[in-house]
């Protein structure tokens, strides 16, 4: 990524190029059958247009109302062709991708999708580069070639082994020529795919979804339609709503403790269930390597071994995050634990003093944890309050919190005003490359003024060249041992996801993995 709205928070494994040759399952779409759903979701829906929308609830819509070249399956991080028949890289380079799409596909209003869709939709997206849009994601693309109505082969400026993963995600969705402009967003609401479901209606309260009869591909609707409810971060509205029946089942915006307390409802007694997946959002505390106080290494891994990860999800998350001991989370290929091989993942305030005195810190260290609730959530100042008092307890530290509003705490990271702070991460894809290349360099999106020749020079663009994916671990397991030795950033929790919905619905299992892809069309209601 960069999902750049995305600051909140399973291997790729074999060559790309023979995971792609051919696509598994029925080539018949499905005109639906069950029952509607009613979903009720925090998150708003900011676009209609894949050409602008950067954010979970943007992407929830493209991922079900249009059809990508690829696409994750359910319960898997490996792209698969979707729209294509096939896709494979050529030449040795990874700098040469060639698809093939599969006969007889076509969007909503009846016309035919070809290659020249396909190219149009992706430069079109580069085009505009509206700044909430995921332009970012493809800006490794150096031209597009349409030879014939079925064949795309996309030329690459660079090596890009996750180009595959980035076309697979909400940034490749394809539209109809004929009813986007080229150069600038659409702007009537309306949404015209080739995927499983159709936009029907959308306002500040709510969209509605129905089947697309003319969609062609694997997925097979067990429903006849979604309806989705906005609460707009308003989490006792969504528990209210959802405990009376109104929505059949709530996905993201619920607070830990409601998750926590329905999940640990008896089983005969409760109205509803608690359906948990793996999650792959991640929340960091970054550290501004320019600070007099934190720019100086022995400060950085003194808060290391202080910090309580066990204490904060337990006390803050009510169990519903993780303890996380690396930048590239549990269930990405290449993840390992060096934070926690390094430090622990218990509190060693002796080792934390040990460091600070060999340093020549005598005196209680003064810091300032900045947090954003307005962004993160409400849970995110409590987390610092709890990080600061850990700091204290252990006599080393002078630590306080303070709560700023977004726009001005942004500013103010730029400005590199705040020597300690919050970032949260949620991928656009799943793969190490999108929990790292974002991080690390003169332009990484932490600000945090961290950089590495390492990593920039040699680490991340031998990972880029490789299109078999776990040949790339050993070199992501190089950086994160980097990162761990010199703590630019100190990781804390990676998010688990949730549903919970009535007892009468099911499916929502297929949506809740590390592709962070929704899937409308597993859901259904008894």
């Amino acid at each position: 990524m960069m999902r750049r709205n995305q600051w909140l928070a399973a291997p790729l494994g074999a060559a790309t190029a023979a995971a792609l040759l051919s696509g598994c399952g029925s080539t018949e779409g499905s005109a639906g059958g069950g029952k509607g759903v009613v979903m009720g979701i925090s998150d708003k829906v900011k676009a209609t247009d894949p050409a602008s929308g950067y954010d979970p609830g943007s992407w929830l819509l493209f991922n079900n109302v249009f059809q990508s070249l690829l696409s994750f399956p359910k319960g898997g991080t490996t792209p698969e062709p979707d729209a294509a028949q096939s896709c494979a890289f050529e030449g040795g380079d990874s700098k040469l991708y060639k698809c093939t799409l599969r006969g007889g596909l076509k969007f909503s209003n009846g016309h035919s999708l070809t290659s020249k869709d396909v190219k149009y939709s992706f430069e079109r997206t580069l085009k505009i580069n509206d700044e909430n849009g995921p332009a970012v994601m493809l800006s490794s693309i150096a031209g597009i070639d349409a030879p014939d109505d079925k064949t795309v082969v996309f030329r690459l400026k660079t090596s890009d082994a996750t180009f595959p993963s980035k076309i697979a995600s909400g940034a490749g969705s394809i539209v109809d020529h004929a009813e986007y402009p080229a150069d600038k967003l659409r702007t009537d609401g309306k949404a015209v795919g080739s995927g499983v479901y159709k936009l029907d209606s959308i306002n500040d309260k709510s969209a509605s979804f129905s089947v697309n009869d003319s969609y062609s591909g694997k997925a097979k609707a067990k429903n006849t339609g979604v309806t989705l409810k906005f609460f707009n971060g308003d989490q006792a509205a969504l528990k209210t709503v959802l405990e009376s029946g109104d929505v059949d089942f709530a996905f993201r915006g619920l607070a830990a403790k409601d998750i926590a307390a329905l999940a640990s409802t008896k089983t005969g007694d409760q109205k509803v269930d608690v359906v948990q997946g793996t999650g792959a959002e991640v929340e960091h505390m970054v550290f501004n390597v320019n600070d007099p106080v934190v720019g100086k290494l022995p400060v950085r891994k003194a808060i290391a071994y202080l910090v309580d990860r066990e204490a904060l999800v337990k006390d803050v998350y009510a169990g519903t995050a993780a303890p996380l001991y690396s930048i590239v989370p549990a269930g990405i290929a290449g993840h390992t634990t060096p934070f926690f091989d390094r430090y622990g993942g218990t509190p060693q305030p002796e080792k934390a003093k040990a460091l600070l005195r060999a340093a020549g810190i005598n005196n209680k260290v003064k810091v300032t944890l900045y947090s954003t609730p307005s962004r993160y959530g409400p849970s995110t100042d409590q987390q610092f309050q709890v990080i600061a008092k850990q700091l204290n307890d252990s006599g080393l530290f002078e630590a306080d919190m303070k709560s700023v509003e977004f726009e001005q705490y942004e500013k103010d990271i730029q400005d590199g005003k705040y020597g300690i702070y919050v970032k949260g991460w949620v991928p656009d894809y799943p793969d190490a490359d999108n929990f790292t290349q974002p991080f690390f360099g003169p332009d990484n999106v932490l600000h945090n003024n961290y950089d590495n020749k390492e990593i920039t020079g040699t680490i991340i663009p031998s990972t880029s060249a490789k299109s078999d994916r776990t040949s790339a671990n050993m070199d992501y397991n190089r950086l994160q041992d980097i990162v761990a030795d010199e703590v630019p950033l100190l990781p804390l929790w990676q998010g688990k996801q949730y549903a919970v919905t009535r007892q009468n619905v099911t499916g929502l299992q297929w949506s809740l993995d590390a592709s962070t892809v929704f899937r409308f069309w597993e859901i259904s209601k008894g």
